[in-house]
C-alpha cells in the first residue's frame, strides 16, 4: 500500500530548473557589496564577482561528491576568495547580514509553481498519502525555499521537507531519501518518489529502494534504471499512483541496484 510520496522541488513542484538559481547572481552581488559597506568594508564589485565565481567552483567540487554545506559556508568561501582574512575581520554580525543578502534574492522573484501542484497535493491529502519534499539546493537555501512555498500556500501540505544544505547530503545519494523516510515515519516499501531527473531522482530513489515515477514531459525516461511509471504532467500523478497501487509493483529485482547504494555511500564526505 502506498502511504507516502517523496517529491522533488526543481522541475517538479516548481517549473523552474535548478540552474535558474543563478539568475539571482546580480542581486546577490549587489546585496553583498551594500552590506559590506554598511559594516565599513569597501570591496570593489569586480573583486566580488571574481570571488563569486571562485566560490562557485569550490562548491561544485563539494556537490560532485553528493555532499553539501550550509549557506553560511558559501559566504565564508566567497569572502575568503576576496581576502583569506576577510571573514575574521568582518565579524559574526556581518556574516549573518551577508548570509541574508546572499540567500534572499529569490524571495523577490520566486520560482513558479507547476500549475498542478496545489491540486495534486490536495488530492494526496484527501487519500491520506503523506508528502515529503526532497530537494538539492544551490545558492538559495532550504530556509528561503520554505518561505517561498509558504507564501505560495503549499508548505503546510508537506509532512516533511528535506533540503541538501541542511542535511549535508545531496541526491542521488540514497542517504537523503533515508532521511526523508525517517522524518515521514514510513517504510521504503510504502513510499514512491516523484521527480524529473533521471540520475538524481530515478537512480537515487532506486538506490534507496523506492519505487519511482519520473516526470518527463514529452521525452520518456532516460536512465539506466527504468522508473515504475512516467508522467508528462504533474497533475497526472494521483491517477498513476492509483494504478501503481493496484498493480502492487515493487522496485525491479536488478542486482545492479543493490550495488548502487554502496557506490554512493562510499563517496568521501567532503567539507561540511
Amino acid at each position: 500500500m502506498i502511504k507516502a510520496v517523496t517529491i522533488d522541488l526543481w522541475g517538479t513542484v516548481v517549473v523552474d530548473s535548478p540552474s535558474t538559481d543563478e539568475r539571482y547572481r546580480r542581486e546577490r552581488l549587489a546585496g553583498l557589496e551594500t552590506t559590506l559597506l554598511r559594516f565599513g568594508f569597501r570591496v570593489p564589485a569586480a573583486d566580488l564577482a571574481r570571488a563569486y565565481g571562485e566560490s562557485g567552483r569550490h562548491l561544485a567540487r563539494i556537490w560532485r561528491r553528493w555532499r553539501d554545506v550550509p549557506v553560511e559556508r558559501h559566504v565564508t568561501l566567497l569572502l575568503q576568495a576576496v581576502d583569506p582574512a576577510l571573514p575574521g575581520r568582518v565579524g559574526s554580525e556581518a556574516i549573518i547580514a551577508l548570509t541574508t543578502a546572499y540567500s534572499s534574492p529569490a524571495l523577490l522573484a520566486p520560482p513558479s509553481l507547476d500549475e498542478g501542484t496545489g491540486r495534486v497535493l490536495e488530492a494526496l491529502r484527501e487519500r491520506d498519502i503523506a508528502v515529503g519534499l526532497v530537494s538539492n539546493t544551490l545558492r538559495t537555501p532550504g530556509e528561503v525555499l520554505r518561505t517561498i512555498l509558504k507564501r505560495q500556500g503549499v508548505l503546510n501540505r508537506f509532512a516533511a521537507t528535506v533540503f541538501s544544505d541542511e542535511c549535508g547530503v545531496r541526491k542521488p545519494d540514497p542517504a537523503i531519501f533515508d532521511i526523508a523516510l525517517e522524518r515521514l515515519g514510513m517504510d521504503r516499501k510504502e513510499v514512491v518518489h516523484v521527480g524529473d531527473d533521471p540520475i538524481l531522482d530515478v537512480e537515487g530513489a532506486r538506490a534507496a529502494g523506492l519505487r519511482v515515477i519520473q516526470l518527463a514531459p514529452g521525452q520518456g525516461w532516460a536512465s539506466r534504471y527504468t522508473p515504475d511509471a512516467v508522467i508528462e504532467r504533474l497533475r497526472d500523478l494521483p491517477g498513476v499512483l492509483a494504478d501503481l497501487e493496484r498493480s502492487e509493483r515493487r522496485p525491479a529485482a536488478n542486482p545492479a541496484i543493490a550495488r548502487l547504494r554502496p557506490r554512493f555511500l562510499a563517496r568521501p564526505t567532503g567539507s561540511r
